[in-house]
C-alpha cells in the first residue's frame, strides 16, 4: 500500500507540472533586470522581452531593480514563488557575487535555476570624455601616471569593474574607482566629466562614439569591433596581451520552479535568438547569441563562479 501511494503521488505531480507547462503562461510574465535602465543589460532585455510577448501571448514586463550590484533584484526573484511568472534577467556580475559580497541574502547556487545564456559580449569599449588630452590607450597610460585620473563602473566587482582593475595592473596605474548604480548612470558620469574613463559595453556607446560625445581608445575583445572596424583593440592601441570578454546576460528562474515550466522558458527563448532580428541587433552590439540548454548552462554557470573568485582574488578586491 505505502508503494502504491508513493507511486499515486508521483503521478499526481508529474501530470500537474506537465498540466502547468501547458497552460503556461496564462497572466504576463516579469523579468526582474538587475541593472538601472539605460544600460546594455535593460536594453537587450527589452528586446527578448519583446519577442517573446509576441510568441508566448503574454506580455513581458520589465522590472529594473539596480543598486547593490544588482543584489536587490536577485534577492526579489529568490523570494519569489517558484512558478515561471517571475525571472532574473542578469548579466556575469551574478557570477561574481560570491566573491566580493560578504553576506549575500540568497545562495546564487541553491536559490536559483539557470535558464539559458542571452548572449555573450566579446569585449568592452575604453572610452573618455573629449576633453581628456588623450588621443590613444598610450597616451592615456602615460596621463594616468602624471595625474590622478578616475574611472567609473556599475558597481563594485561588476565584469566592468573587474576589466578596468585589469587595465590598471597591466598597464601600472592607479586610476581610481567609482562605482555608479548601473552603466547609464556611469556613461552620464563620463558626459559629464565626473570621471575620466570608463569600459563600457558597446550597445550603449557605439552612438556617443559615432557622435563625438564621447572618444573611443580601444575594444577590450581580442578582435576589433565589426561596428567600428577602425578602432583598435586596447592591446594594438598600447597594451599588449591585453584581452578581456564581458560575459553574459542570462535568465534564472527562482527554485522550485517546475523543471517542465524551465524547460518551456528555455525553448521559447531559443527561439526567440533564432529570430533574425534579435540575433542581428546581438550580433551588431558586439554580443556571439548562445542559447545552451539549462543544463549545459548550469556547468558554464558554476565554473564562471570560480573563475571570477580567482580573477577577484588577483586583482585584490576585498569582500564587502
Amino acid at each position: 500500500m505505502t508503494r502504491l501511494r508513493g507511486a499515486a503521488l508521483l503521478l499526481v505531480l508529474t501530470v500537474t507540472e506537465a498540466a502547468g507547462a501547458d497552460g503556461y503562461p496564462s497572466r504576463p510574465i516579469r523579468f526582474v533586470v538587475s541593472s538601472a535602465p539605460g544600460g546594455t543589460q535593460d536594453a537587450v532585455a527589452r528586446l527578448v522581452g519583446n519577442q517573446l510577448s509576441g510568441q508566448l501571448g503574454q506580455q513581458v514586463v520589465i522590472d529594473n531593480r539596480g543598486g547593490g550590484n544588482g543584489t536587490i533584484g536577485c534577492d526579489i526573484v529568490a523570494r519569489a514563488v517558484g512558478d515561471g511568472y517571475t525571472l532574473l534577467y542578469a548579466a556575469t556580475a551574478f557570477a561574481i557575487m560570491p566573491g566580493v559580497v560578504k553576506s549575500l541574502p540568497f545562495d546564487v547556487v541553491r536559490d536559483f535555476i539557470p535558464i539559458t545564456r542571452i548572449g555573450v559580449l566579446e569585449g568592452a569599449l575604453l572610452l573618455v570624455n573629449p576633453s581628456l588630452q588623450a588621443q590613444n590607450v598610450r597616451e592615456l597610460i602615460e596621463l594616468a601616471k602624471q595625474r590622478s585620473l578616475s574611472y567609473g563602473s556599475p558597481g563594485v566587482g561588476n565584469s566592468l569593474h573587474l576589466m578596468a582593475e585589469l587595465f590598471n595592473v597591466s598597464a601600472g596605474t592607479h586610476m581610481v574607482h567609482v562605482p555608479y548604480k548601473g552603466a547609464g548612470p556611469s556613461m552620464n558620469a563620463l558626459l559629464s566629466n565626473e570621471i575620466q574613463m570608463i569600459f563600457i559595453p558597446p550597445t550603449v556607446a557605439v552612438p556617443y562614439v559615432r557622435s563625438g560625445r564621447l572618444r573611443a581608445l580601444g575594444y577590450s575583445g581580442t578582435q576589433r569591433l565589426s561596428a567600428l572596424p577602425d578602432l583598435p583593440t586596447v592591446a594594438e592601441a598600447g597594451l599588449p596581451g591585453f584581452g578581456m570578454d564581458l560575459g553574459w546576460q542570462a535568465l534564472f528562474a527562482p527554485a522550485r520552479t517546475p523543471d517542465a515550466v524551465v524547460q518551456k522558458i528555455y525553448s521559447e527563448t531559443k527561439r526567440a535568438l533564432d529570430t533574425p532580428k534579435l540575433r542581428e541587433y546581438l550580433l551588431a552590439s558586439g554580443y556571439a547569441p548562445k542559447g545552451e540548454t539549462p543544463a549545459e548552462f548550469k556547468r558554464i554557470f558554476l565554473a564562471d563562479i570560480r573563475r571570477y573568485a580567482d580573477l577577484t582574488r588577483a586583482a585584490r578586491i576585498e569582500p564587502e
